[in-house]
């Protein structure tokens, strides 16, 4: 179970005077009828709880809770709307057949989301640094929002190509309606922030605090950033320092990276912080709501019932090697049992195969199963070995890096050779096309292939796609029209 067992929902001053809530897992809230920029940012209380807003993010709908299942799973290969038909998920549906309006919720909620995440953090990096607080709080605390700050330009620049970069709080409406900056411009700023943070944040925490952002997470999103940008030598450099130096290992078991005594476990670099407490119609947390969205459809009024959004596709099912323990753990399958006795039907609303996403699949006592507390992993340690197998290609330590996560996706000893190892000889090219289809299996689900898919060229390639209508323009998400309605300097995507 996460170890976050206090909250801090307090109000922070945002941009131009306004308050905006929060949700996170560290402290207990403070009262929030008084703060102004006056009186706040004078204790080390102050400062961490300035902190905990930014990662607050993460669990909205904006992020984890909505926006980057529907873009990372069902705009991909791997998944499609499911729900009941007609306008519901409609947001979905458009990402799903790549008939995207401007006004797609999902593209709005993303692109605020993140914004807000980047003012919580450009104020925590004004104030922090100048308060006379303890000098380690101070540093992580300036680490943690030069990580965050980073990982929600990341999510931004990768979704929508150019967009503003804002690194001081705004004072003025000129201050925030600013043109679109330069992708490489972005990037460089995320390379920067992570950079900064690899020397300002512990390598790790306890009690309470764990969970919250470390060096090795500042070190492996670096390495997926340099990726990204095919700066291999950069990536394989940061992977290899995950790898060697930062203490983290496999689960022998997939599954156990998805349950929740496991919560910030010995694989995990880095976690979006759900708990329990959700109501069911609270849009923001804390709760996971995909134990809800993504459970079998009409299943009755019990625990197990759900929505049936994000349904896994034929396609994606039958490419499961024989014998990969991934599925059983990803998969809800005909014939599969629940915990409360009952089987999963050969055919359900959305999903005429009977497939279901299990992965995320908390069974509850009650029937307010958006109750999930389960978290998210944002970076596992088996994705950084795939980003050194993929920067490096197929030498010694590609083929173990890979080979090691695959062993485990069969059963076997991680550290031993095996007749489901890629062998040596394969082609660079083969192999490259290996790595990324053990990405797809490995991390299915973690709202991810959409980015990976679109990085690779397969977003355009994959007949699956093609068939369902993806057009060029569609590596990229439209510009919110709310945005366009109120900052003049913002131009919109081709095609949209």
């Amino acid at each position: 179970m996460s170890t976050f067992n206090k909250y801090a929902c307090g109000a922070w001053l945002l941009t131009l005077g306004l308050l905006s809530g929060c949700g996170e897992k560290f402290l207990e809230e403070s009262p929030t009828d008084q703060v102004t920029d006056a009186n706040f940012y004078k204790t080390a209380t102050d400062a961490i709880q300035a902190t905990n807003a930014i990662y607050g993010e993460l669990i909205t709908q904006g992020q984890y809770n909505a926006a980057l299942w529907g873009l990372g799973d069902i705009a991909s290969d791997i998944s499609t709307t499911g729900g009941g038909g007609g306008g519901d998920g409609i947001e979905y549906q458009q990402l799903d057949f790549f008939n995207i309006p401007a006004t797609n919720l999902v593209a709005t909620r993303l692109w605020g989301s993140c914004y807000v995440g980047i003012g919580r953090a450009n104020i925590v990096l004004q104030k922090v640094p100048a308060m006379s607080i303890d000098p380690a709080i101070q540093k992580r605390c300036i680490g943690e929002a030069q990580f965050l700050r980073a990982k929600y330009y990341f999510d931004l620049v990768r979704a929508y190509g150019d967009v503003p970069l804002l690194t001081t709080p705004p004072v003025t409406l000129a201050d925030v309606n600013v043109p679109r900056t330069p992708a490489a411009q972005v990037y460089a700023q995320i390379e920067k922030d992570l950079t900064d943070a690899i020397g300002n944040l512990p390598p790790s925490y306890s009690g309470d605090d764990l969970g919250r952002a470390t060096k090795w997470s500042a070190t492996g999103l670096l390495a997926k950033v340099h990726l990204t940008q095919n700066k291999l030598p950069e990536a394989a450099t940061r992977a290899r320092e995950v790898i060697s130096s930062s203490g983290k290992s496999l689960w022998e078991n997939y599954a156990d990276n998805f349950k929740v005594a496991n919560e910030n476990g010995k694989e995990s670099l880095f976690e979006a912080q759900f708990f329990s407490g959700r109501n069911q119609w609270t849009q923001n947390g804390p709760g996971f709501s995909g134990n809800e969205f993504f459970g079998p459809r009409g299943q009755g009024a019990t625990p197990q019932g759900g929505y049936g959004f994000n349904i896994p596709e034929p396609d994606f099912v039958a490419g499961y090697e024989a014998g990969d323990r991934r599925r059983d753990a990803t998969i809800w399958m005909p014939g599969d049992t629940y915990p409360d006795g009952r089987k999963q039907p050969s055919s359900l609303p959305g999903s005429p195969n009977g497939y279901g996403c299990k992965k995320w699949f908390v069974g509850k006592t009650n029937t307010n199963i958006w109750d999930s507390e389960l978290n998210i992993p944002v970076m596992r340690l088996a994705e950084v070995y795939l980003i050194l197998a993929e920067a490096v290609g197929p030498t010694p330590e590609g083929l173990d890096a890979i080979n090691r996560v695959r062993r485990r996706a069969f059963g076997l000893p991680l550290g031993t050779a095996s007749p489901r190892d890629l062998a040596a000889g394969i082609g660079a090219a083969a192999f490259k096309t290996a790595v990324i289809r053990e990405r797809k299996y490995e991390l299915a689900f973690e709202m991810d292939r959409w980015f990976d898919m679109k990085r690779t060229g397969e977003l355009l390639t994959s007949p699956q796609l093609i068939a369902k209508g993806v057009k060029p323009f569609n590596i990229v998400l439209p510009i919110p029209q709310s945005e366009l309605d109120v900052n003049p300097g913002l131009t919109q995507n081709p095609g949209y």
